[in-house]
């Protein structure tokens, strides 16, 4: 195995990390707070190259691999989770969605906006009723006498939705036959029929804007139907095993700032006369937290190597991006946990990030399939079972 990563590689992740460091983490208290989009900041991040870090140049992204990616991501996540929720939409659910099962004139309309920042895109699967179970959803595309589809229906927990201009989007097109009912579209939030509610007020990841959304007769043109029509459930769960790399990535973020934080604080931090650094219990924990985060760090990057493996070969990824994911995840609830209780009554304020990075953590084992949906994907994928 190689571990040396290539010049491009190494220029993304420099790239995130200074733009991170200087634009992001200074102000991420307070876009929290507020519960503030950072759209500024989300522009510039396109004209960067960080919307679209998947996106060949010919579609307005830099053109690099999901290496790349998962180092660019990381470095976002450790500065703000929820500029790098954004980010991660964007990339993995949006476009990548896109390049994989749109036409060219689809690429060129939908997939260069987000890439380049000139717009954000969203991805909207889960509704009220159905979350983990997908197919069940209500949401409806029926044909015209033009041949368009009018669409009607609610989604939930769409995140970007209140400021997205395009969002991929699933509906029943054939009733009564489960996920094979499903078809793709795409969706122009500026068309009549479109309605974004209000804003979530979540625990965490709080500057990224999440809502639900209402489409009424909505007449989505034929053109903008994504892939075949009834392969959409198919083409959303491809969608997810990429995006659940950019959740791991994201979790990897999370707990990479926690357990630095962690490792100052032990050392600057003294109790009875010693850095709490040389207590043992602290020493545990530390040691517990470094090889997490290490192990959910080389899944991820596992995951992104074998994502890049499949597009060349064809194959397939999912088992890796569940298992990177599900390690990820609980690797970053654990170390923002332990973070926390050695910070003490410092953890616990808002003076210091540590509880804003034990809240950001959490969705991560939610959202993109929950922790519980990792565990059935990664048996069913090792057993043959179902």
């Amino acid at each position: 195995m190689d571990f040396r990563f290539t010049e491009d590689q190494l220029s993304i992740q420099a790239i995130a990390r200074d733009f991170a460091l200087k634009r992001i983490a200074p102000v991420a208290a307070e876009l929290d707070a507020r519960g503030e989009f950072p759209l500024d900041n989300i522009r510039e991040m396109g004209q960067l190259g960080l919307m679209g870090i998947e996106v060949p140049e010919e579609y307005g992204g830099a053109g690099m691999d999901p290496v790349a990616y998962v180092l660019a991501m990381i470095e976002i996540a450790a500065a703000d989770a929820a500029t790098s929720t954004v980010m991660s939409v964007n990339n993995s659910l949006f476009c990548n969605g896109i390049l994989k099962h749109g036409s060219e004139e689809q690429k060129q309309k939908y997939v260069r906006a987000i890439a380049q920042g000139e717009a954000i895109g969203a991805y909207a699967l889960t509704e009220p009723q159905s979350g983990s179970d997908a197919s069940a959803m209500h949401t409806r595309a029926t044909r015209n006498e033009n041949g368009d589809w009018v669409i009607n229906g609610k989604k939930s927990w769409i995140t970007s939705g209140p400021v997205a201009r395009y969002i991929v989007l699933f509906a029943i097109t054939t009733p009564g036959i489960g996920a094979k009912g499903v078809s793709a579209f795409i969706i122009d939030t500026q068309k009549p029929g479109f309605h974004a509610g209000k804003t979530e007020p979540k625990l965490g990841i709080r500057a990224s804007a999440t809502c639900e959304i209402e489409l009424n007769e909505y007449v989505c043109s034929k053109d903008d139907v994504l892939g075949e029509v009834g392969k959409g459930f198919s083409i959303a769960m491809g969608v997810l095993d990429a995006g659940r790399i950019g959740i791991a990535s994201q979790a990897v973020g999370i707990a990479r700032a926690a357990y630095e934080a962690t490792l100052q604080w032990s050392r600057d931090r003294k109790a009875f006369g010693h850095p709490i650094g040389t207590f043992q219990m602290t020493q545990a924990k530390i040691a517990d937290m470094k090889c997490k985060l290490d192990a959910a760090t080389l899944l991820t990057l596992r995951a992104a190597w074998a994502k890049g493996e499949a597009e060349k070969n064809g194959g397939r990824f999912g088992t890796e991006a569940s298992v990177a994911k599900l390690v990820a995840s609980e690797a970053a609830m654990w170390i923002t946990h332990q973070a926390v209780q050695i910070h003490g009554g410092m953890g616990y304020s808002k003076e210091l990030p540590l509880e804003r990075y034990f809240r950001d953590a959490k969705i991560t084992e939610i959202y993109e399939g929950t922790s519980e949906i990792q565990r059935i994907v990664i048996a069913r994928n090792e057993t043959g079972l179902r």
